[in-house]
């Protein structure tokens, strides 16, 4: 049984940063200190100078298998956020084949338990025409992490523009519902007028036929049907200052039945990044004009937006080429999220605390999983070591993706992550994958 005893490290957790002594026993936090001594053999890390944040839980994550593994896979894209600090995650059903019966979804689980260093769950996909498979779901509560609805176009036969079969899934559904909100006819009448316009579309013009309205609308759709039937609805990256309104800030998030996520590229780029990187940028949503992320950066800290994620969605470089029609939607962000975060609070936008909470502890609460998300007394020991004052320079030798490039190459981060824990295990550190220790299921703790 390992023993980590880390001495004199701030812990960011719960609101508060405290220099402590941690003890981690097997897969668990067993003690939590101003000063622990142990008689028996521990590995002592000094803490000194050092912050330990809860493992990053990343909700949204395509890892692209089975089906799209020349993209990436859950090996390589687990590893590459084991890097990145993020210890658990879960995994969107577009892959091929699409995950929509309880036997695919199972295969998907088979192969994390066998390659992923990371904790996993996955999303339970829904077509127009798997309403009744989907429903078996709600038997499977506290295994599964929930129900993914595309109400805009995706990989498959995952589109469900249904009235019936919405109506059926948000009314007798028990589980959270995770859903990405983009109008279809709005989308195809944008696109329609701007290409009569301008034949060779360019990147630019990708925010501007995946434009704001056609968010709102959908996920306005959303809100007013989860409303109706009392659904747990969770609507996934969130790009747009008009969808705003649609939630609130009011109550705990404990309490809520209605929550949003945002994600760190909406917090990061915008529509003027175009100019220099491209499709490289190109993602459904659509990064937006600058004022949506400022809105956002707002709504995030007086908690209208709840959780941060990635929405990793790894291609190749030669998929991200010309023509616009071509030009596939997606990017690989899952290494570096919890560094463009502490950029982000170095420079004054987000306390230390919030991003733990946002990242880590917000998450857990949202989706209600068992024992992870915080620094705690009997907690698994999912934890990350960060060096805040070490820059990192993201390069081609340290990107980790299986696509093998990333938007963020050359950027310099002004830390670094030193060194990853899931469930006990020192999975990551000296800049590389250091153990063979798989990550577990995650478990709901759900009525």
């Amino acid at each position: 049984m390992q023993k980590y005893l880390f001495k004199n490290i701030s812990v960011i957790n719960e609101g508060e940063i405290k220099s402590m002594d941690v003890l981690v026993e097997g897969e668990r936090i067993l003690r939590l200190d101003n000063s622990i001594s142990v008689k028996s053999f521990v590995n002592e890390i000094n803490g000194e100078g050092k912050h330990l944040f809860p493992g990053v839980i990343d909700d949204q994550v395509h890892f692209r298998e089975p089906g799209l593994t020349h993209k990436g896979s859950i090996e390589t894209e687990s590893i590459a956020g084991v890097a990145g600090g993020v210890t658990s995650f879960m995994e969107m059903p577009n892959t091929i084949p699409n995950a929509l019966s309880l036997d695919l979804l199972e295969d998907k689980y088979k192969i994390a338990s066998q390659t992923s260093p990371a904790n996993y769950s996955f999303f339970m996909g829904v077509s127009n025409d798997n309403a009744e498979e989907v429903l078996k779901v709600n038997k499977r509560k506290n295994d599964i992490c929930g129900v993914k609805i595309f109400m805009g176009a995706s990989t498959g036969n995952m589109l469900v523009d249904n009235y019936n079969t919405l109506e059926k899934i948000f009314s007798e559904s028990e589980m959270l519902i995770a859903t990405h909100c983009e109008d279809e006819t709005i989308i195809r009448n944008n696109y329609q007028k701007i290409k009569s316009i301008k034949p060779d579309l360019s990147p630019s013009d990708h925010p501007l036929i995946r434009d704001e309205n056609a968010c709102y609308e959908s996920s306005l759709r959303a809100v007013k049907m989860a409303q109706k039937y009392n659904t747990r609805l969770h609507i996934l990256h969130i790009s747009t200052e008009k969808e705003l309104i649609l939630f609130g800030n009011m109550m705990p998030l404990k309490e809520k039945r209605i929550t949003a996520e945002v994600c760190v590229h909406h917090l990061h780029f915008t529509s003027d990044d175009f100019n220099q990187l491209g499709y490289k940028i190109k993602c459904n949503p659509a990064i937006k004009a600058p004022q949506n992320k400022a809105a956002l950066w707002k709504a995030l800290l007086d908690n209208r937006l709840d959780i941060i994620a990635t929405d990793h969605a790894p291609h190749l470089l030669s998929e991200k080429e010309p023509p616009y029609e071509s030009a596939h939607a997606g990017l690989p962000l899952i290494q570096h999220s919890l560094q463009m975060m502490l950029h982000y609070s170095k420079k004054g936008m987000i306390p230390l605390e919030r991003v733990a909470e946002k990242m880590s502890h917000a998450v857990a609460d949202c989706f209600q999983i068992k024992e992870r998300g915080y620094i705690r007394e009997g907690y698994y020991a999912d934890l990350v070591m960060v060096d805040l004052n070490k820059p990192y320079t993201v390069s081609q030798e340290n990107i980790l993706y299986k696509c093998g490039w990333s938007p963020l190459n050359n950027f310099t981060f002004p830390s670094t992550i030193l060194n990853t824990w899931v469930n006990g295990h020192c999975v990551y550190g000296e800049g590389k994958k250091i153990s063979d220790q798989k990550g577990k299921r995650l478990n709901f703790n759900r009525n």
